[in-house]
């Protein structure tokens, strides 16, 4: 490895280290409150209302305070800090936090106003009356998470501009708890209504976690609202492209709803539950390692450090391609196990697993594109293009929509989950090849002969599994899962190992430090 660029690999690693740590902490926690919830409510209709009426509540944070604001947010408030200018960065967060306040509450209200006839027209026109009517009324209540996390999601942003990573990756673990709990205690009395209160709880909880960070950096807010400073334009000028795309993203997940809502009950329950274990293996690596980067590359950009980038992104995707090519491959293959061990219990029968097993065989096609997606989209917000990455994100919504309408109909919700992975995988393609043009490289010839070690080893890992898979037949699913799982990470393992691979040498050690 370049002298040039061990140091901010080594950094970068150990960020998302703990970053790691706590996103499998959280993730693991996710999937307890998917199996908590599963038990209580299995692929029920009263389920999918509380999904549908989860979207738009997520759709105004995510546009509005999430991604978004991080993507612009951070390269504007680390380029102060770095300048030594801490007063004019902290004057910067106030008045983003003020404009982003104003701008939830009045978007929440409307929402709230307008919920019935959104859910009757555009969220789930599929849904029966009695349903749309439930729907609208847990929107309404859900609604007031979203306010409270877009302005948890800016401290993140604040935080991570410290390069402190601790508190921000601790918030969703409170989040995933608050909601366990009341799945747990509140929904045999209260029923879908337990997990509303979890999630304005979680939110609160979301937030306050972070506040000892902001004591510990001397926070200093100020009651300003200004649209004529320059930071708070700057970051609204980055913004923009990436709230187009985060609307794009957010539109699939609603085009999804639309169409699902008139498929077979538990439609949409069954997509949920699939997409959330698609995304434990890419929230745990790609999400953990790009959040960790992402401050790094906006650092090297800002110094015009082009060679150093080059280096930096190409060896954190050969890394990201050695973890979630044979993440992938686990996933397709012991679908059903895994499904059966994490959820298959109470009101989650063998139907559920069935449905959600169908879906997650097309969501796990499109893992490593979501993951490296995650990287590259990073980079060029730490060039400050955000135009970029929307672009060919719109692009790939288009195609999603296209594909999904194709798709519904010989694979009913499948073919959802199908439109999704291919739609992501070309915008991989994509945004790679132009990442390739901007930065004059990324080090791909180190990539190219990785990620041939890595395929020959997830080859070997894959004949490894189906053997297993078939001596083992007889055994009940979730033994199977853990069996079979484990005995094939360690194929791959070994089989890296021998072949030579850097990230299965490399690996260990920036784990131990």
């Amino acid at each position: 490895m370049p002298t040039s660029t061990s140091s901010p690999l080594n950094r970068i690693a150990r960020a998302a280290g703990l970053v790691m740590a706590l996103f499998v902490l959280s993730r693991s926690l996710g999937l307890v409150r998917e199996m908590v919830i599963g038990a209580q409510f299995g692929t029920s209709a009263e389920l999918d209302a509380y999904l549908a009426a989860f979207r738009l509540p997520d759709f105004l944070f995510t546009v509005v305070a999430g991604g978004a604001l991080a993507s612009a947010f951070i390269p504007t408030f680390s380029e102060r800090l770095a300048r030594g200018e801490e007063d004019a960065a902290w004057d910067l967060a106030s008045k983003v936090a003020n404009l982003l306040l104003v701008t939830l509450i009045g978007l929440a209200i409307l929402a709230g106003i307008f919920a019935h006839p959104l859910v009757e027209r555009i969220i789930a026109p599929g849904f029966t009356p009695t349903q749309q009517v439930e729907t609208a009324r847990l929107m309404r209540w859900m609604l007031v998470s979203t306010v409270i996390f877009g302005v948890s999601g800016l401290v993140m942003g604040i935080l991570n501009s410290f390069q402190h990573f601790f508190l921000p990756a601790l918030a969703p673990v409170f989040y995933n708890l608050a909601i366990i709990l009341a799945a747990l205690f509140l929904a045999p009395a209260l029923g879908v209504e337990a997990l509303v209160i979890g999630v304005v709880a979680g939110a609160s909880l979301h937030l306050l976690v972070q506040v000892p960070g902001l004591l510990h950096f001397h926070a200093r807010w100020t009651p300003s609202l200004s649209f004529h400073d320059p930071g708070v334009r700057e970051v609204l000028r980055l913004m923009a492209p990436r709230v187009v795309g985060l609307a794009a993203v957010q539109v699939n997940f609603m085009v999804n709803i639309f169409l699902a809502s008139g498929l077979d009950e538990g439609s949409i329950s069954a997509l949920n539950y699939a997409w959330l274990i698609m995304l434990l293996p890419q929230g745990i690596f790609a999400q953990a390692i790009a959040t960790a980067a992402f401050p790094t590359f906006s650092h090297q950009a800002a110094k015009g450090e082009r060679r150093a980038m080059q280096n930096t992104v190409g060896g954190i995707l050969a890394l990201l391609l050695f973890l979630t090519i044979p993440a992938t491959i686990l996933l397709y293959l012991l679908r059903v196990p895994i499904i059966s061990l994490l959820l298959e219990r109470g009101a989650f029968d063998e139907r559920a697993t069935q449905l959600t097993a169908f879906a997650l065989a097309f969501f796990s096609i499109g893992l490593v594109g979501h993951a490296v997606v995650e990287i590259s989209a990073r980079a060029f917000y730490a060039m400050k293009n955000t135009l970029t990455p929307v672009v060919v994100g719109l692009a790939a919504m288009a195609a999603n929509v296209a594909l999904s309408l194709i798709l519904i109909q010989p694979l009913a919700h499948g073919g959802l989950a199908l439109a999704n992975s291919l739609a992501t995988l070309a915008e991989m393609a994509v945004l790679l090849w132009l990442l390739r043009k901007t930065l004059g490289g990324w080090a791909e010839g180190r990539v190219g002969r990785s990620l041939l070690r890595t395929l020959a080893a997830a080859a070997v890992m894959t004949l490894a599994t189906i053997a297993l898979m078939w001596l083992v037949q007889v055994w009940p699913r979730p033994v199977q899962a853990v069996v079979v799982g484990a005995a094939a990470v360690a194929v791959y393992g070994l089989a890296a190992w021998l072949l030579g691979s850097p990230e299965a040498r490399e690996l260990p050690r920036l784990l131990r430090r």
